[in-house]
């Protein structure tokens, strides 16, 4: 066992040779580690940026590896040239060198100088401004695109539907046959050629004349996040006025509600959004005028009935009257995917 006099001499001579370093505030891991960025690259605190550059690509011609021959002489210009290049990097950028000075002249302060030399290397070097905008244009871009692919596709499910087909073909029986039928000769159409021309036809008349709605309604510019966000204010402002001219007509006023007012009042109490609304015939939005469901005790009265002849189309389902049998003879416990 060593004598305590031997140990408190070798804890001593270890403080001794850390004190330099020490005294210095420098870290390892940090910045240039044990060396000093300023001696490194052999300027001063006072050089000016101009001169830290020349003097760094001094050094770096001097230490670059490939001017360097033999395997061991090439590994220290290597060492050497990475540390150079360290040092530039720090001493170049305003904000770093100032960091770094701060280690220097604040050697005690050990967690300060970790939580600013990482701060700096793990904070995006991209302004966060311009992360923000280009994020939101590519929402955008996608949105808008997704719009159009929904759209596209509820124009092919139409024109695979016989009742809307059908329709498009009458609209559209004098352009068929001009653009079709009537061409001779040379410009006779094939039957592969005829059959694309009358999709294209029967597309084009379901487009103009059939006003899809909803969620696959045809996309525009107003609907895309980036032109919400511009007009937001003015969408809020308008939703204030809206709510105080309805406060005061309907509820101070006690004015007769129109069909646009009725309308709204349907839809809040089915809870549905403006799409969903729209996207639903026109011939069931009439039978909920007609129904007066814009009373809230007509439209409790429907719902409640509503409900008992969905209640009644299930009980007399047999699906539905076998997943009852098997809940009630096993219970909710017994359900497995052997099951």
């Amino acid at each position: 066992m060593p004598d305590p006099t031997q140990r408190l001499f070798c804890m001593s001579l270890l403080v001794l040779a850390l004190l330099p370093t020490m005294c210095l505030g420098l870290l390892e891991g940090l910045y240039c580690g044990k060396e000093n960025c300023y001696d490194v690259l052999g300027v001063t605190r006072e050089s000016s940026k101009s001169e830290i550059g020349k003097a760094y690509r001094q050094l770096a011609r001097r230490f670059h590896p490939d001017l360097h021959r033999g395997a061991e002489a090439k590994a220290e210009a290597e060492l050497q040239f990475k540390l150079v290049a360290t040092a530039y990097e720090i001493l170049r950028d305003e904000d770093s060198r100032n960091d770094y000075d701060y280690m220097l002249d604040n050697p005690d302060a050990y967690y300060a100088h970790y939580y600013r030399y990482y701060r700096r290397r793990v904070a995006p070097k991209v302004d966060v401004r311009i992360v923000i905008v280009v994020t939101l244009t590519i929402i955008s871009v996608i949105q808008y695109y997704s719009g159009w692919q929904r759209y596209d596709s509820a124009i092919k499910y139409f024109a695979t539907v016989p009742k809307y087909r059908n329709r498009a073909l009458d609209i559209a029986r004098d352009e068929i046959q001009e653009r079709i039928h009537n061409r001779k000769g040379k410009n006779r159409l094939s039957k592969t050629d005829q059959k694309e021309e009358l999709e294209r036809i029967i597309r084009k008349v379901i487009e103009e004349k059939m006003d899809v709605k909803g969620g696959y309604a045809k996309p525009t510019l107003w609907d895309v996040l980036w032109v919400q966000l511009l007009i937001c204010p003015y969408t809020i402002i308008s939703f204030l006025i809206w709510h105080a001219q309805w406060f005061w007509r309907y509820t101070i006023l006690k004015l007769p509600y129109g069909r646009d007012q009725k309308l709204y009042l349907i839809r809040r109490y089915m809870k549905m959004g403006q799409h969903q609304f729209n996207a639903q015939e026109d011939k069931q939005i009439e039978e909920y005028l007609q129904l007066e469901l814009w009373k809230r005790e007509n439209f409790e009265a429907w719902k409640a009935e509503q409900e008992e002849e969905m209640k009644k189309k299930l009980a007399e389902n047999p699906r539905y009257k076998a997943y009852r049998r098997y809940m009630k003879n096993h219970g909710p416990g017994r359900i497995t995917f052997e099951d």
